[in-house]
């Protein structure tokens, strides 16, 4: 059998606005879910700058620069970087307030209009996209 497996062909009677919707919807989700990426990096760099600035911290210290190092340690080191907040605290309050109110209405959209199926639109755009019967162009992996 060639096309998509089960879990990547439309249900019957699914008309293609729907699919087109659904689709666009999934790629939003995906534009989240790369900026939910880049705010843990965000998240990550940060507080490996701080890890860095206790380090220089004592560096200038060893080199004698006490006034120097009391002043970065009491004025940036575990400081907030926006009012009230570590990075931690953004991440959280993003992932509780709008990255799972997506996740979640998407997949409820996925449920109520497509049985749960995924990615739709991607599979139906690769069964147009392909090279039928040519090696390297299958399917799927079952086709190999």
């Amino acid at each position: 059998m060639s096309g998509p497996d089960g879990a990547h062909r439309r249900p019957e009677g699914l008309d293609d606005a729907t699919v087109d919707a659904l689709g666009k919807l999934s790629e939003a989700l995906e534009a989240v879910e790369e900026a939910r990426g880049h705010l843990y990096a965000f998240h990550r760099r940060t507080g490996t700058a701080d890890l860095m600035l206790g380090d220089a911290v004592a560096m200038l210290r060893d080199a004698g620069h006490d006034e120097l190092a009391d002043r970065v340690d009491t004025e940036l080191v575990g400081r907030n970087v926006i009012p009230g907040h570590w990075t931690f605290q953004i991440v959280e309050g993003y992932d509780d307030t709008y990255y799972a109110v997506f996740r979640d209405l998407e997949k409820l959209a996925r449920d109520q209009l497509a049985e749960g199926k995924r990615h739709l639109y991607e599979a139906e755009m690769k069964e147009d996209r392909r090279t039928h019967g040519r090696r390297g162009h299958e399917a799927r992996p079952a086709d190999l």
